[in-house]
């Protein structure tokens, strides 16, 4: 029998929260709904789980989206995460949201942020779990429409702690969104982006030049970058990796090929999270395993990616200091010195 696999409390932060719907829930909000899904079950739904490239999986991700249509629908998909990332070990999760992608389909600004935010508010007591709400614009969509979703959001004083750049990046490069980043830093909010997964390390380069971002999310491509590597590594700028994702989506063939390993030895600050854990076989906890199982990771490198996503979260300094503290004694009780 195999020895399971000790892990240790984490911070995630890369989790689209839209990318969470298990199959069983989206029958359970149509049903609800009254919609009419294409697939005559959850295990056939599963079965279109498998994709050639992010755009594959992205015309997948926003059809499931259509049972979104009430707070209580954005309210329930949230509990059910937060249940699963307690499980895994996750003690604070700063979560994406899409809001372009709801109201592209008629759903109000106010129905998604509040569904999600109710629970979130109440998230430590209830899960163990603290938690920020990032808001991710489509970079496949003009930036005139995210400035507008981005006043709209501050008007209403949405509960947001900060804005990221997501969806297709193949050909949709940061340097599209140079005002947007302006006007969230302006206004307080900090910054993320995806970059330099399937983009190239230019990519990275605009995010960090252009958009001033405080984190990389994915930049497993880096590696083709001598130059962009030592910047990352001189700034200690967070990456937030999700190694599972990387492989479904064809970024990466094997998961024993991954670049992680690389990444660790070259001095980044990488961390570890599940992206789109519904579509991509699994949570933080699945991709941890994965990880040791097919590439070795030790204890001690557990423990460093642990205390990296701490570090590298918005968190308030107590607390992350309360998470650092948590990581720590893990690691006096499982790493031999």
């Amino acid at each position: 029998m195999t020895t399971p696999v000790l892990l240790p409390p984490t911070a995630e932060l890369h989790l689209h929260i839209e990318g969470t719907l298990e199959p069983d829930l989206v029958f359970r909000l149509a049903a609800r709904n009254g919609i009419d899904l294409p697939y005559a079950s959850p295990a056939e739904l599963l079965e279109r789980y498998t994709f050639a490239d992010l755009q594959s999986f992205l015309d997948l991700y926003y059809a499931n989206m259509a049972v979104l249509q009430t707070a209580e629908d954005f309210a329930d998909m949230t509990r059910a995460y937060l249940a699963r990332a307690a499980a895994a070990g996750v003690r604070h999760a700063e979560i994406m949201v899409d809001p372009q992608a709801h109201l592209a389909r008629g759903i109000p600004l106010a129905t998604c942020i509040d569904g999600i935010a109710s629970v979130l508010r109440t998230s430590e007591a209830d899960y163990g779990v603290s938690t920020s709400l990032i808001a991710a614009f489509l970079r496949d969509r003009p930036q005139e429409e995210a400035l507008q979703v981005l006043d709209d959001l501050l008007s209403m004083d949405a509960p947001i702690i900060g804005i990221g750049l997501d969806s297709a990046e193949v050909g949709n490069p940061p340097s599209g969104f140079v005002a947007l980043f302006a006007r969230a830093r302006a206004a307080g909010l900090r910054c993320v982006a995806h970059a330099c997964e399937e983009g190239p390390p230019s990519y990275a380069w605009e995010a960090l030049d252009l958009l001033h971002v405080d984190r990389i999310d994915h930049g497993i491509r880096c590696m083709e970058d001598d130059a962009l590597v030592a910047r990352l590594v001189r700034d200690q700028v967070p990456m937030t990796i999700c190694p599972l994702s990387n492989v479904r989506l064809r970024a990466v063939d094997t998961l024993a090929e991954h670049p992680l390993p690389q990444m660790l030895d070259a001095g980044l600050n990488v961390t570890i999270s599940s992206d789109d854990p519904a579509y991509f076989g699994g949570y933080v906890d699945d991709n941890l395993r994965a990880l040791v199982a097919s590439l070795g990771l030790t204890a001690d490198d557990l423990a460093r990616l642990a205390t990296n996503s701490v570090r590298s979260s918005f968190l308030t300094d107590d607390r992350r200091q309360v998470l650092l503290a948590e990581v720590e004694r893990w690691r006096d009780g499982t790493v031999e010195e």
